[in-house]
């Protein structure tokens, strides 16, 4: 039977293909009847449906760039800036560095690989390969990145793996396919004693070295910037950058030794105006840098790689990428670097700023977004974030996840045939061209203070991200700023996860171990003796010799440097996170919560809406609110509330009948809980705010409200917090 229904559908499908190609005009559809409306009658409609609310201020959005979304753009409009005369791969890469997009070569899938001991990591990096990944993207801990011996560190694994012997990064590369995928490491302070490392255990495993691709790369400023200090001076690690950089032009010219990140400014709050400004001063003082320790333009510009942060934006996500892709362009070609040189070469990764640790299944959603808006945008490479990343290292499910999106949207949604997808856009070319102006404006101003290196030293870039992350916070404070599952719509029956903590006992036994192993017998004394900052073969040498990432540290030299204020790593939700894990723990250590008792006045239909609404902003602080169907009279609204014990109580019901019902409330309210705060559950007209006031109203609940500021002095009332 079913092969029958088979049979005729396919029968049916047929006549239709049929009838379609013996149709050779279709008729035309007249549109007579419709009338295009202008722009101004759209706009009246839109003020008559608005009902009296401003039509600027619902349906413009403005950005912490300070750039204007509009409601709608125009073909007329945008028609000047249409990019009608360039191509793919041509002119200012505007529209991305080849012509074909991604259709012969997709973007890079680079998983992130993070566990702390190295076989682990191996282990890891081969099944993310096995799995969809093309890219073997090596995370290596912070004591690694500070090139410190992992036996002298307190901590060790944060972040990713403990390299610090010869032996260690041997077991990491293992088996790997080095000359088939490319190999992404990010070194931290200075990418020489890492490159020595990596490259000793090639040779010695009989690799050929000059077919390692992807990046092996360094960023002095950007570790200045997030940790206010450095092992080195920065001209020394200038020296350093410069050596790696030759070394790598002539023995392995795919390997890029310079890896400008971006998530030190975005992880402090950064608009992205001032993440992508902030980035490409970064880049320009490395090229100076470079050329002035004897590179050329072109091979300078050839040994630097951008990583930039996705963020909550949509479309400005995609318009940066476009912006910054002919600004350095543009850059380049004022050093005199050539039109190969000029192509900036993009690796994307989702945000960490936007994430959250309360329902954090929401950041699928999140990653989700930033990942589409940064492969419309034209990424050359991604690395997609885990859903759990701001609790735990992932596992094999979350990596999963994150891997997986980026494989249905090559595979399945067919991404890697649309050249340019955004391109002619009359919003995103709009968008494009604003922020362009923006991020060279603030580049300019950068430059004018003496580069990105002066400008930090000067507190200015601190200065004007801390101002963005001030706004940001204030406007996640009065919920302006929506925080799925933290200031709005919190699930209080989630369970948090598991942040699985590592033993650090346990790892550092297995690492002193290995490492001691590897170094018995070994005799390093005289390699290490010879290195010297301008000979790479000389440190590689040390390194095949079995010296120490640390030894190798000391013998390229440490010294005292000036700090400067840096740039602290923040969450969107931090706040709002901290306010719930104070609760929860008062609730663990004291039996005992913040109760709200809802004074609801009336019917149900009278009071749900804003009883609702109050019940979803107390649970924010996950208080306990105490509900139930309404009173008819204010006695026994008092009496139920004096019963409850209530730390406070919130009148619910509605404009009409608040001038009534608060004057005979609230005093009674007050009589019957003294220590008791009184909300009133909405914004009172200006001509009423005296006189509630006066009849006992404490705060008001509203959607303008500062929910941070009022839970957080419910908090202090009850003892929670200082």
């Amino acid at each position: 039977m079913s092969n029958q229904k088979e049979a005729s559908a396919e029968l049916d499908l047929q006549t239709l293909i049929r009838r379609a190609e013996a149709q050779e005009n279709f008729p035309d559809v007249p549109l007579d009847e419709f009338t295009p409306p202008t722009y101004e009658e759209w706009k009246q409609a839109c003020i008559d449906l608005l009902k009296g609310a401003p039509f600027e201020k619902k349906l413009f959005t403005k950005t912490y760039e300070g750039i204007t979304f509009s409601p709608m753009y125009f073909h007329g409009d945008t028609e000047p800036i249409q990019p009608t005369k360039s191509y793919p791969g041509m002119g200012d890469y505007l529209r991305g560095i080849e012509a074909n997009g991604y259709v012969n070569a997709p973007w890079g899938i680079a998983q992130a690989c993070d566990e702390t001991l190295p076989e682990e990591n191996n282990e890891l990096l081969k099944h993310e390969i096995a799995k969809g990944s093309t890219i073997y993207n090596v995370k290596v801990d912070c004591a690694t990145r500070k090139a410190r011996d992992a036996r002298q560190c307190k901590h060790i694994g944060k972040c990713g793996v403990s390299l610090t012997t010869l032996g260690d990064v041997e077991t990491l590369l293992n088996g790997l396919k080095l000359d088939t995928y490319p190999l992404y490491v990010y070194a931290g302070q200075s990418a020489l004693p890492l490159l020595a490392l990596i490259v000793a255990a090639v040779r010695k495993n009989g690799g050929d070295v000059s077919k390692l691709k992807g990046v092996i790369g360094g960023n002095p400023i950007g570790e200045y910037a997030a940790k206010g200090e450095l092992r080195q001076s920065l001209d020394k690690l200038f020296d350093e950058t410069a050596s790696a950089a030759k070394w790598a032009v002539k023995n392995a010219p795919n390997v890029k030794t310079v890896f400008v990140k971006s998530d030190v400014f975005s992880n402090g709050g950064a608009n992205d105006v001032q993440e992508v400004a902030y980035s490409l001063a970064t880049g320009v003082a490395y090229l100076r840098a470079l050329l002035e320790r004897g590179l050329t333009i072109d091979e300078a510009a050839s040994q630097i790689m951008f990583g930039f942060s996705m963020g909550a934006n949509f479309f400005m996500q995609i318009a940066k990428l476009r912006a910054v892709r002919p600004i350095w362009a543009q850059i380049v070609k004022a050093f005199g670097g050539n039109e190969e040189s000029q192509k900036i070469h993009i690796h994307g990764r989702p945000a960490k700023f936007f994430k959250t640790v309360y329902d954090p299944y929401v950041n699928m959603l999140r990653d989700t977004t930033e990942l589409f808006s940064g492969v419309v945008g034209g990424v050359d490479s991604f690395e997609n974030s885990t859903f759990d990343e701001p609790v735990r290292k992932g596992d094999e499910f979350s990596r999963r996840i994150a891997r997986n999106m980026q494989i249905i949207l090559q595979e399945e949604f067919g991404l890697l045939q649309p050249i340019d997808p955004a391109g002619g856009s009359w919003a995103v070319e709009n968008l494009t061209k604003e922020i362009s102006e923006k991020i060279w404006a603030e580049f300019q101003t950068v430059e004018g203070k003496g580069g990105i290196v002066a400008a930090l030293k000067a507190g200015y870039p601190q200065e004007q991200i801390a101002a963005v992350l001030s706004a940001r916070f204030k406007a996640a404070e009065t919920r302006k700023d929506r925080i799925v599952g933290n200031n709005m719509y919190p699930n209080m029956t989630e369970e948090r996860i598991d942040s699985r903590p590592e033993s650090q006992e346990d790892n550092m036994k297995a690492r002193k171990e290995a490492i001691d192993k590897f170094l018995a017998g070994v005799d390093a004394k005289d390699a290490i003796a010879a290195i010297k900052v301008d000979d790479v073969e000389s440190v590689i040498a040390a390194a095949a010799k079995g010296a120490t990432i640390a030894e190798i540290r000391d013998a390229l030299g440490t010294a005292e440097v000036e700090e400067i204020q840096k740039i602290k790593a923040h969450r969107w939700s931090e706040r709002f996170e901290a306010l719930r894990e104070a609760t929860e723990k008062f609730k663990a250590e004291k039996n005992d919560n913040v109760k709200i008792f809802l004074a609801n006045m009336g019917p149900i239909p009278q009071h749900k809406a804003r009883a609702d609404f109050t019940t979803g902003f107390l649970q924010v602080g996950a208080f306990q609110v105490l509900g139930n169907n309404g009173f008819a009279t204010v006695d026994e609204a008092a009496a139920a509330a004096k019963e409850s014990g209530a730390d406070a109580v919130v009148i619910c019901s509605t404009d009409a009948t608040y001038p009534e019902i608060i004057p005979a409330l609230a005093p009674k309210l007050h009589e019957a809980l003294p220590n008791a705060t009184v909300f009133l559950a909405g914004a009172a007209p200006k001509d009423l705010l005296e006189t509630y006031n006066a009849a006992g109203i404490d705060e008001y609940i509203h959607v303008k409200a500062n929910c941070y500021q009022i839970l957080q002095n419910l908090q202090k009332k009850k003892g929670m917090i200082a």
